[in-house]
This record gives structure tokens, sequence and C-alpha cells, in this order.
């Protein structure tokens, strides 16, 4: 059968974000952050537990994979052996968009045997905002059947759109909608960026709507409108219009602390480009609940399930440290002023 051009997006995407060129040109801003090394600590590092509470489920670790895969022709393979190596190391999943199953509904099918081999395994839904406002509230929750979803991630992408090729930067009413499918789905919904962060005030139109979270996705790793300006020929206006707005985003870090300076009723997630265990020990000091990866992750199954799990055991491990080191037997006490500082 021949491939879609939603497909063929989805596959150029896995392609492209394996390249450094499509990494942001600004850092994440993490840094400037500096974890207080205790000399002393009162604990034995086998006491340490990095365990987190996620959707109503105790997990060995705070951690999740980014919804970055999906929608081509041979990904299925690519997603299960991501799905094993999630429930094995008792990771949340976010699955990459689902767009392309409102276009071939035979897609849900894929994620339906995907969930059958992993039943434990706490799978996030995935849409964008701007497909999200073109859809019925009923298409939405199929998404989410053909999952056996526990949670929703709308996905807010406003740069990638509208420099991608095929983009739909339409984005009005999008703050209705999310009031409204806080009240109409069946499970949590979690919003998103893909990459550019968010300020104080878009933080702020957020809090009161019911959300269960706020990824931040800070400016500091793959860069989305990088990666979309590089799919133009020469010959097109909008080449190297990726550069021009290489460097556009809130990081992770300044998106951090926008979430921790006014009242919130959600929880706050970090991701964005978090490299190790030792970026996760920072980010969940300054009040993150949970912590994503993506570019390790994906890099990782590149080279073999074998690399994926020393991967994946490594970013858990550097975690553990960070907390010894810093004298925090658990993930409620790394946070504090008394756990960080930001270096001179």
């Amino acid at each position: 059968m021949k491939e879609s051009v939603f497909e063929k997006r989805k596959k150029s995407h896995f392609e492209l974000s394996l390249k450094e060129n499509v990494q942001s040109l600004k850092g994440t801003g993490l840094d400037s952050v500096q974890l207080i090394h205790e000399a002393l600590p009162n604990l034995n590092l086998e006491d340490v537990s990095i365990s987190q509470t996620c959707l109503g489920q105790k997990l060995k670790t705070p951690f999740f994979v980014c919804s970055m895969t999906g929608g081509w022709k041979d990904s299925e393979e690519f997603n299960l052996k991501l799905a094993q190596a999630c429930e094995k190391h008792s990771w949340v999943m976010g699955v990459g968009s689902q767009r392309g199953q409102l276009e071939n509904p035979v897609k849900a099918e894929e994620w339906k045997r995907i969930r059958k081999s992993c039943p434990n395994l706490i799978l996030l839904g995935n849409i964008g905002l701007s497909q999200a406002l073109t859809i019925s509230t009923k298409s939405l929750i199929q998404l989410i059947d053909s999952l056996q979803a526990q949670g929703m991630i709308i996905h807010l992408n406003s740069l990638q759109e509208s420099l991608q090729k095929e983009g739909t930067p339409q984005f009005k009413g999008g703050l209705e909608l999310l009031k409204k499918l806080v009240k109409e789905l069946p499970v949590p919904l979690i919003v998103k960026e893909t990459g550019c962060g968010f300020s104080q005030v878009s933080l702020d139109r957020l809090t009161g709507l019911g959300l269960k979270a706020v990824d931040v996705s800070g400016l500091g790793g793959t860069h989305w409108g990088r990666l979309e300006g590089s799919r133009f020929l020469k010959e097109d206006f909008r080449s190297g219009i990726g550069e021009t707005f290489a460097s556009w985003g809130v990081n992770t870090f300044d998106s951090l602390i926008y979430g921790r300076e006014k009242t919130r009723d959600y929880d706050l997630w970090a991701s964005g480009g978090i490299r190790t265990g030792l970026d996760a020990a920072k980010t969940l000091a300054l009040g993150a609940e949970m912590v994503g990866f993506a570019s390790p992750i994906l890099k990782a199954l590149s080279e073999g399930e074998d690399m994926l799990d020393r991967v994946m055991t490594k970013l858990e491990y550097e975690l553990k440290v960070s907390l010894f080191c810093t004298g925090s037997q658990n993930l409620k006490e790394i946070r504090g002023e008394n756990k960080w500082k930001i270096q001179d």
C-alpha cells in the first residue's frame, strides 16, 4: 500500500530527529542550576527511592518517554519495543500523534496489539490541538479506547505547524476546547508543548481548567522549527526559515520557574533537552513531578533493544546518585530551596 502524506512526514520526522542540525541552538538553562552536595548523607545509596505516583499508579521511577514516534508504515515494531522497555522499567509512555488514526482507522489495530502485549504499561494518547479542534469528542474517545490509555495529551505546536509544509496553524478556540475536554473525556487531560516551552502568561491561562498536568517541554532539545525548516527544497521561499526561528522558545528552566511562581492546580512535568539523570534531578528539585526523555531514548533504540535497556538503567542510576549526594532519600526530599542554587 502506498504511503500517505502523513506516513511520509512521520517517517521523515523520525529520521531527521536523529540529526544534530535539528537541535536547539540554545540550552535548557539547567546548566545554571547546581544541586548542593551533601558530604555526609545520613543514608545509604540502596535506601534511596526514586518511585513516583502517576495517574493513581505507583511507579518505580518518575520518568516517561515523550510522545514522539508512530504513524509510518513500519513503526509498529519500533513502538512495540519501546512499550516493552517502558513496561519493564516502569516508565510511562506517551505515544506519537494519533492523527494518522483519524485518516486511517486501521492504525488503531496496531496500538491494540501493543496494548495486549504490554497490559501493565501506562499509555498516554496524543493529538495536536489544531487537529482536536476539527474533530468530535467521540472521535477523541475512540483514540483513547484504542490504547486503553490512562490519560490524553493535547500537544501545542504553534511554531511547528507554522513552519511545516503540511501544517495546520489554526488554534483559535483552543482554550475553550481544553475546558470542554476536561469535562467530557473519560481520562485525565495533559497539555504539553513540543520544545518551545511556556511563558508565565501561558501557564496562568491553563490554571483553573482542571488539567491533570502540563508538560513544559521547553527550549533546549530537538527544535521542531529547525526540523520542519530542513524539509523544504532550496527553491521554496521557506527554505532556511527554520534557522530564522532556531532559538525561538522559552527554555526548560525558565518554564519550570514560571510554573513555581504562581498558584496552579495541575502538576508540572518536565521535558525538553533532558539528557541525563542529573538533568532530571534538577527539574525535580525545581518542582517537576514527572520527567520526560525523547532524543536519548530514540537514539538508544535506533542502536538496538540492549542499548535502550542500558540507557534507561543508566538514567535511573544517575537520578538515584543525584538524590543520594544531596542527602535526599526520595523525590519529595529533593524539592526545596536548600537542595539547589543558581551557579555564580
